[in-house]
C-alpha cells in the first residue's frame, strides 16, 4: 500500500559518497569494481553529483549501481522519509539504512512465491483462487472459479479494484482491504469486471493473496520465510516488513532493505536465480516471471508482479519493480547492469522521472564498453 500522509517538506541534503571497503560487512562477499573497471567513464559519479546539486533530482535518497557483477557506485543523500505513511523526520541515508521499498515489495513476493512452488509449498498458478480459501459461497459462482492463481500473479484476476484514488481515501481499494474484517474475503468477492486474464487491473490486493498463500504454506510469517530463503542466501542482513491491519505482513508494499541489498535482488536476478553456488530462485520460474503476459499502462507490460518494457533510446529489454515514492529496482540484462534508486516523493505523480532521468542523463551516456 502506497499511503498517503499529512504534506510532507523536503529538503536538499548535502551529498554523502559511499566507496565500500574491503572490511565492509554489506560488501565483502560482493566484488567492488572501479567506474571504469565497471565500464563505465570515470566522471559518472560527477554527473550524478552535479545533476543533484543543480535540483534536477528531487527528494532523492539513494543510488546504487551493479555492473558485471560488482558493486560500481553509490550515492546517499538527506532527506525527509517515512515508513509506510508515518513520518520519520530527516534521515540521512547511508548503506546500513533500511528505506520502503513501497510497492517494490510485490516483485519479491513473486520470487518468494516461486521458490515456495519448487518447494511444494504453495499451489501452481493453473489452480482457481477460490478453492484456496474458505468461502463457500464464492467457490460456488462458477465465474470465479475461473480465477487462477496465475491471474493474481499477473494482476488480471477481471475484479473491481482502484488504487488510483488517493491512499487517503477510505474508498481506495487497497485502504478498504485494510479496513475490511475479512481482507481476503474482501478481495475475492469483488464485483468481477473482466473475464479472468483479459484486463490488467493495478491490485496490491492480488498481491496480498499470494504472500498469504506462502506465507500459509510454509508456515512461516511472510518476513521469517523471506530471510530463510531468500534474504539469509544473498547475504542480507536487516529486513522488516511493516505489518497490515490483520497482523500479517503487508504483502504489496510494506518491505523495508538497503539500497544495496535490494541491489542484491537485482543482481541474482541477473545470474538467472543463482547467488554463488546456490539456485535461490528457480530459473524456469524467473523465465515464466519475466515474459509479456499482459499489457499494463504507459506501454508498458506485466509479468508475474514484475514491470517490463524496452528502453525507449536503445530499445534494450529492462525488468524492473516499481515502488511509489520513486523507489525503484531496475534490471537490463543486455548490460549486465542493476541500478537501485530510492527516494521520498511519495504520491507525487512525477516520482518516475526520478529514475529515468539518472539513467538517461548519467548512466547510459557514461557506458564505455556494452
Amino acid at each position: 500500500m502506497r499511503r498517503a500522509v499529512i504534506r510532507v517538506c523536503f529538503f536538499l541534503g548535502s551529498l554523502t559518497l559511499s566507496i565500500p571497503a574491503a572490511g565492509d560487512s554489506a560488501a565483502e562477499d560482493w566484488p567492488v569494481a572501479t567506474l571504469t573497471e565497471a565500464g563505465f567513464a570515470g566522471e559518472t559519479g560527477e554527473r550524478l553529483d552535479d545533476l543533484y546539486a543543480s535540483g534536477a533530482l528531487p527528494n532523492l535518497h539513494a543510488v546504487v549501481v551493479a555492473r558485471r557483477g560488482k558493486l560500481a557506485l553509490e550515492r546517499y543523500f538527506e532527506g525527509e522519509d517515512e515508513r509506510w505513511g508515518d513520518p520519520l523526520g530527516r534521515v540521512a541515508f547511508g548503506p546500513q539504512t533500511l528505506h520502503d521499498l513501497r510497492s517494490v515489495s510485490k516483485s519479491v513476493v513473486s520470487l518468494l512465491y516461486g521458490i515456495a512452488l519448487a518447494e511444494g509449498e504453495v499451489p501452481p498458478p493453473d489452480t482457481p483462487l477460490v478453492d484456496l480459501f474458505d468461502y463457500p459461497d464464492l467457490a460456488a459462482d462458477p465465474a470465479r472459479r475461473k480465477i487462477t492463481v496465475k491471474h493474481a500473479l499477473t494482476m488480471t484476476l477481471g475484479l473491481a479494484w482502484d488504487e488510483t484514488l488517493p491512499y487517503s481515501d477510505p474508498r481506495n481499494s487497497e485502504i478498504a482491504m485494510e479496513m475490511a474484517a475479512d481482507r481476503y474475503r474482501f478481495i475475492l468477492e469483488r464485483p468481477i469486471v473482466a473475464a479472468p486474464g483479459t484486463k490488467w487491473i493495478y491490485s496490491g490486493g492480488s498481491t496480498a493473496l499470494l504472500a498469504h498463500l506462502v506465507s500459509r504454506g510454509s508456515g512461516k510469517p511472510l518476513i521469517e520465510y523471506a530471510r530463510e530463503k531468500l534474504f539469509a542466501p544473498l547475504g542480507i542482513g536487516q529486513s522488516t516488513w511493516t505489518p497490515g491491519s490483520n497482523g500479517e505482513a503487508a504483502a504489496a508494499s510494506g518491505l523495508r532493505l538497503t539500497a544495496r541489498d535490494l541491489a542484491r535482488i537485482g543482481q541474482m536476478i541477473l545470474n538467472r536465480g543463482r547467488w554463488g553456488e546456490t539456485q535461490l530462485v528457480p530459473e524456469e520460474w524467473l523465465k515464466d516471471s519475466f515474459l509479456h503476459h499482459t499489457a499494463a499502462e504507459d506501454g508498458l507490460f506485466y509479468g508475474y508482479q514484475w514491470w517490463l518494457g524496452k528502453g525507449r533510446r536503445d530499445g534494450r529489454d529492462w525488468i524492473a519493480g516499481f515502488g511509489n515514492g520513486g523507489q525503484r529496482l531496475v534490471v537490463i540484462p543486455d548490460l549486465d547492469l542493476v541500478l537501485v534508486v530510492f527516494a521520498g516523493s511519495y504520491n507525487q505523480r512525477e516520482a518516475w522521472k526520478l529514475s529515468v532521468r539518472i539513467m538517461n542523463d548519467v548512466l547510459f551516456p557514461s557506458i564505455k564498453e556494452p
